[in-house]
């Protein structure tokens, strides 16, 4: 291989478009993701949130020096509300650059450390498979980007096949995973391919496409079962094909991803997919011979020292959560099992695989003030179930953390919840920021005296029902969730049960 400045003649397909269009969408995703996040740090883990960031590091500081790399995060430095708006929106701004062009290589290592950073104090708030997914993600393209200060086009540089053929392997073990968790859980209603017929309805923030795609027949269900575990399953093998195989598994990536991003709200995840899928598009398919004549394009060596020792750590930490993902365990050398502890807390290599076990029920919490344990008032939020005529909504890629949350919740009991307990708090208390999280305050002029959380089933409505009354939900209650909390007049910190 060449060095930098040296022209080589490429030998097979080249991948130089594919690249530069993967980081633009790279830097497109991390400017939503910090975007969306900036919207609700300060109500989630803000000073006056509900699970205050400096409340966690403080009661870390008695590691010593290993707090560092146990918890990674820029906040050690600063933890209050200012700082963490600057993560958020200093990353949106940094990622407007890299989708221009501007220093990808810098910024990217920058938005790595800053997502990370955010990851690492977000705990339950940001700990879903789109934020790991984010992370690795974004650690392996810091390897991919060219270096560079000023935006060029068309591209000159190839990526380093090492790190491309990573990525390959990310993708590769993204959809695989998701089959395989599927097939291993052994779920009856995967295994008699009615995931479907429940999934739409029971998922965390349906969209309105997921409302009519529930009303279709239960053999169009068991048909869409079927393709998503031919996609899953089979198709990824075709990333370590010939390029025709490698475009169509991109092809039939992407087209899953935007049929899932049509019905259900999940993040970023589905942008995260379709991002990696285009990866697997050489230069031909896109029309890159045009911008490169002979296909004669300039490789980078800047890397290279470090593609093979990143191959062998990857290699090694992937092979771990394969071997998870089969059940196995294995008894490794104490140097590796150190390097499994070491790297845990960076997040770069995950496990991945939604919706094992498909949910067949939709318990929902309602949660409820009061002034006088008499009458008593609800909480909207702004995106999960509420009002049952509440219309349905597109909102990904943006994520409502709390709202995410309380579907979780609602899947368990209140005493396995504590950050619950926290969030009904803050309302006692009436904290602006946390109220800002939701779209309604019942309660205004002054914060309640009692606060519960009443449990409900939710089901979507029929075509019938819909059309007579316009709902798109019908609910029955199941009994109260929480115990009647109120404020202690002696420690306003502390929500305890009501004895009235």
């Amino acid at each position: 291989m060449g060095g930098a400045g040296q022209t080589t003649a490429v030998s097979g397909p080249s991948y130089v478009l594919a690249t530069w269009f993967f980081i633009r969408l790279l830097g497109l995703i991390y400017c939503v993701a910090f975007v969306s996040l900036a919207a609700q740090i300060r109500g989630l883990v803000g000073q006056q949130g509900i699970l205050p960031v400096a409340d966690f590091l403080n009661s870390r500081r008695h590691w010593g020096w290993q707090r560092f790399y146990r918890i990674p995060t820029l906040c050690w430095w600063r933890a209050d509300d200012r700082f963490l708006l600057f993560l958020t929106w200093g990353g949106a701004v940094l990622s407007l650059l890299l989708v221009i062009g501007v220093a990808p290589l810098a910024i990217l290592i920058v938005l790595w450390a800053f997502y990370l950073s955010l990851f690492s104090i977000g705990r339950i708030f940001l700990g879903y498979q789109w934020d790991i997914l984010l992370l690795e993600t974004g650690f392996l393209a810091i390897f991919l980007a060219p270096p560079r200060l000023l935006p060029e086009w068309p591209p000159t540089v190839a990526p380093p096949a090492l790190i491309l053929w990573l990525l390959w392997w990310l993708l590769f073990r993204l959809m695989f995973s998701s089959g395989m968790v599927k097939l291993r859980s052994a779920d009856a209603t995967w295994r008699k391919l009615i995931a479907l017929r429940h999934h739409y309805e029971t998922q965390p923030l349906p969209t309105p496409l997921a409302w009519y795609a529930h009303q279709l027949p239960l053999r169009i269900h068991k048909f869409s079962v079927v393709i998503v575990f031919l996609i899953e399953l089979f198709v990824p093998f075709f990333i370590a094909g010939p390029p025709p195989l490698r475009r169509s598994a991109a092809v039939l990536f992407i087209l899953l991803m935007i049929l899932i991003q049509l019905s259900g709200n999940y993040g970023f995840f589905n942008l995260l997919g379709i991002a990696l899928s285009v990866l697997l598009l050489d230069d031909n398919f896109l029309g890159g011979s045009g911008f490169f004549g002979r296909t004669e394009i300039n490789p980078s060596s800047l890397t290279d020292w470090i593609a093979v020792p990143l191959c062998v750590i990857i290699g090694i930490l992937s092979l771990q959560t394969l071997l998870r993902l089969f059940r196995l365990e294995l008894s490794w050398p104490r140097k590796v099992e150190l390097l499994f502890e070491g790297s845990e807390a960076f997040r770069l290599v995950n496990s991945y695989g939604l919706f094992s076990v498909m949910t067949i029920e939709r318990p929902e919490i309602i949660v409820e003030a009061s002034r006088d344990g008499v009458t008593w008032r609800t909480y909207e939020f702004k995106w999960k179930p509420g009002d049952v005529k509440r219309r349905l909504h597109y909102l990904a890629p943006h994520q409502p953390r709390l709202d995410w949350q309380m579907w979780f919740a609602a899947l368990g009991y209140y005493p396995n919840n504590p950050w619950l307990r926290q969030f009904l708090r803050r309302l006692l208390q009436g904290s602006p920021a946390v109220l800002a999280l939701l779209k309604s305050n019942p309660l205004p002029e002054w914060p309640p005296r009692f606060i519960r959380c009443v449990l409900y089933d939710y089901r979507f409505t029929t075509w019938r029902e819909h059309r007579l009354a316009g709902d798109w939900w019908r609910r029955e209650p199941r009994g109260l969730y929480t115990p009647v909390l109120e404020l202690h007049e002696t420690d306003p910190d502390i929500g305890a049960p009501s004895t009235e």
